[in-house]
């Protein structure tokens, strides 16, 4: 990743620090689910996280939307042609999502500003739901994290899984079946 070796001067002291990729956290977290035959990504950005789970499941279709018609863009022009219509990218808001009802087995977020509703509406019943913000939470990191476990679990989505990777954090969580 372009990222690996990218030194930052920390704070503190005068030492440099290697930082980890950004897609650290998402990487780990893919650890943890089954291979969907559909995924979503949502907020794309550049295309790197959608090009990352693409590669990671050969066999999924993998859409991703991101609210900048520049971002999408771009996204699409690191594609290139995909003749297979394998990976797609549209631009959309997190909140109104151009996707049926059920459609996606996992849904993967790579910022902590999470729409709940909307990625209850998409997931299947018993699909996956990777939230994995590249850097974790300035402040209140444990009340910010009790909060978002409610939030889920009011959209009937409930986190199994919350681990640091790198330098942000990643939370595997899963639809409830039959709701």
């Amino acid at each position: 990743m372009r990222s690996l070796n990218i030194l930052e001067r920390s704070r503190s002291c005068d030492h440099p620090r290697v930082r980890a990729p950004p897609l650290t956290p998402l990487a780990a977290a893919v650890l943890h689910v089954p291979v969907p035959e559909r995924a979503l990504l949502i907020g794309c950005g550049d295309g790197e996280a959608a090009l990352f789970l693409a590669r990671e499941f050969p066999a999924a279709r993998v859409r991703a939307v991101d609210s900048s018609a520049a971002a999408v863009r771009a996204a699409q022009a690191r594609v290139g042609l995909d003749p297979e219509g394998r990976i797609a990218f549209k631009r959309a808001k997190p909140a109104d999502l151009p996707y049926p009802d059920h459609f996606f087995d996992l849904v993967a977020q790579i910022d902590d500003r999470v729409v709940a509703a909307e990625v209850a509406r998409v997931l299947r019943p018993g699909g996956h739901f990777l939230l994995a913000p590249p850097r974790p939470p300035r402040l209140a990191a444990g009340a910010r994290e009790k909060l978002l476990r409610a939030h889920l679990s009011r959209h009937t989505i409930l986190i199994e899984r919350a681990e640091a990777a790198g330098d942000g954090k990643f939370f595997v969580a899963r639809s409830e079946e039959g709701r």
